[in-house]
Order: C-alpha cells, then structure tokens, then sequence
C-alpha cells in the first residue's frame, strides 16, 4: 500500500501527460553543456549504452545520444516522448524512446550509465532501484542530473509567492538524495556542479516555464488561479528587471553512485 506522501507523488507526476505542461516544457533552463561532459566521462564500460529514465521530452537524451553508442529514453507519458520525437536530435538512429514505467517495460541491458534528470523523486524505489542495480554493466552508475538558477534578487519575494499556491503535503523532490541514502537505496560516490552559464529569458518565457512544474500546472491550480500567479510574478519581475528579459545563470549538477535495493 502507498503512504499518503507517495499518492501524492504519483498525483503530481499525472500531470507530465497534460498536453499544456508538455507544450511549455521548453521553457526550462538547458542544461549546460558541462553536464553532458560529465556524464561521458562516468562511462567506463562497453558497450557504451545509457538508459535515460523520466526521460520526458529528452533534455538529456537528445543531447547524449550524439556522444554514446545508443540511448534508450523511457517515459510513461506518450505526450512527452511524442513531444521529444520532434526536438532536435529526437529522431537520431541510436535514440530509442521506450513508453511506459520505466519499474515494468521491457528493457535491453546491460548499461553502462543510467541518467535521471530531476525524475528520480516520482518513482516507486523499492522497485525501480533493485531493477537499476541489475541493469547496470560491473562499473557503470546511477546519475542524478540537476539544473537550477544563482539566486536573484527577487528570490526571496518568489518563495514568499510559490508558498501561497503550493503546499508540500510531503513532496519530495527538495530532500531526494538524502532520502535515498538514508532509505538504503543509493550509495553516493560522486557529485560535480557545472560552471554557471548565462541564459538570457523573457519574463513571458519564464512563467511559462513555470507551468511546465506539475506544482503549477494550469489543470491542477485552474485557469483563474494560474492567470493571478502570473500578474503577480510578472509585476515582481518588472520591478527588478523593467526591459522584460531575466540575466539567469544556469548551474547544472551531476550526483552519482550505485543503486542500491534498500533496507529490508
């Protein structure tokens, strides 16, 4: 049986089938190009084969297929995959877009790599990592890929905004690591963070992408609300930046390890 958190989790996830949370996911900061350095260099096995889960529209896949023998990109959203299919780099040779949940679709291994990129959190873990562990070639690893901005000046009266529309109710995407460790699910062994990189985004883009969150998806808050969100995050933007366009700075972070099958 679920915990009320876990629910919670899954409810929230639904939201990455919604064709207008797909459609503004490209709103999203890119990874900087950093990261997929990195993620080469943890490749030591042959073949040189990664497994991308949560794949979504293929952020990373579409970026990695180009540097590895074949990437297989799993998602359970048919909207997302369909979505990443017409990117760049979507309909590469060696890119495989596999539908379904990535704890039950049939699945060609062994991996020399397993990426997750800020998906880890909505999976069921006492199966999906057992699975991860028995996927992987001898010395391949599990990798966390994260993407986040410096901190801005109107940082603090966003919080103060994000808090007024959403309530945790035991989301965990924040504390994800810690939580698998401490669930005995993954053995950290490694972390790098990515120099900053500008990315220059037009207000309008930027609460776009903002609807990309399943937080603040339009189904889940309603039209109504979504559209008072937006006044109040454009009027904030304004008074720091009046020409319309964010000065952002990209990090990207890579946290690696072996998966592990939890504690008993």
């Amino acid at each position: 049986m679920q915990s009320n958190s876990e629910q919670f989790n899954v409810s929230l996830a639904e939201a990455f089938k919604d064709p207008q949370v797909v459609n503004v996911y490209r709103f999203r900061p890119p990874y900087p190009d950093e990261v997929f350095d990195i993620l080469t260099g943890l490749i030591v096995d042959e073949p040189r084969v990664v497994l991308d889960v949560g794949a979504g529209s293929g952020d990373i896949a579409r970026r990695l297929v180009e540097r590895v023998e074949r990437v297989d990109a799993v998602d359970f959203s048919h909207t997302m995959i369909e979505k990443g299919k017409q990117l760049p780099g979507g309909n590469h040779p060696h890119l495989r877009w596999i539908y379904g949940k990535v704890e039950e679709v049939p699945l060609t291994p062994p991996y020399a790599l397993i990426t997750a990129g800020s998906s880890i959190h909505w999976m069921n873990w006492p199966l999906a990592f057992p699975r991860f562990r028995s996927l992987l070639s001898p010395r391949g690893f599990l990798a966390l890929v994260y993407r986040r901005t410096l901190p801005m000046p109107w940082d603090a009266e966003f919080r103060q905004l994000r808090a007024r529309y959403f309530t945790s109710n035991g989301h965990r995407g924040a504390r994800v690591v810690a939580e698998l460790e401490t669930g005995g699910f993954f053995h950290k062994l490694g972390e790098k963070e990515t120099a900053p990189v500008p990315f220059l985004q037009s207000i309008d883009d930027f609460i776009e992408g903002l609807h990309s969150r399943s937080t603040f998806s339009r189904e889940r808050m309603g039209q109504q609300k979504a559209f008072e969100m937006d006044q109040l995050v454009r009027n904030i933007l304004l008074r720091h930046h009046s020409d319309g366009m964010l000065p952002l700075q990209v990090v990207g972070t890579v946290i690696w390890g072996t998966p592990e099958s939890g504690i008993a």
